[in-house]
């Protein structure tokens, strides 16, 4: 939160590849964020790319408006609302359009590729999928 990004519409700082990371999402119609879950809400990793975008796009209003948002997330046990809800405050926040589906966004497992194995998750991801791309190709008129 130095506020060096205002009327640049990007980071200053171009070390770490943030900056590259939210070009793309600033470049995009729809943007997906995944996170797993650690201690019940979304990964540091995320927590960061939500908190810096969430400046940049404050002090350079409208950047991310209209574009479309999808938040998913993979959970052990617990916390996957809240983690759904993290990355959907941010998109909300900044004006962007929520795209939902017909549960909530997030796969089960413990190991990895167990999430594979969530066949009621990955038909949900899969529709969820579906109506983002469907809401894109309507905007496209």
């Amino acid at each position: 939160a130095c506020f060096a990004c205002k009327g640049k519409g990007n980071c200053v700082f171009r070390k770490d590849g943030f900056a590259e990371v939210f070009s793309k999402m600033v470049g995009a119609d729809g943007i997906i964020l995944g996170s797993p879950v650690y201690s019940a809400d979304v990964s540091s990793r995320m927590k960061a790319l939500l908190d810096r975008g969430g400046v940049i796009a404050a002090v350079n209003p409208g950047i991310l408006k209209h574009k479309l948002g999808v938040a998913v997330a993979a959970v052990r046990r617990a916390g996957g609302m809240t983690a759904v809800d993290t990355m959907n405050h941010f998109f909300l926040n900044k004006e962007m359009i929520v795209i939902g589906s017909t549960y909530w966004n997030m796969v089960y497992g413990r190991e990895i590729g167990d999430v594979l194995k969530d066949d009621e998750g990955i038909a949900n991801m899969r529709n969820l999928g579906q109506n983002m791309a469907l809401i894109l190709s309507k905007l496209k008129l």
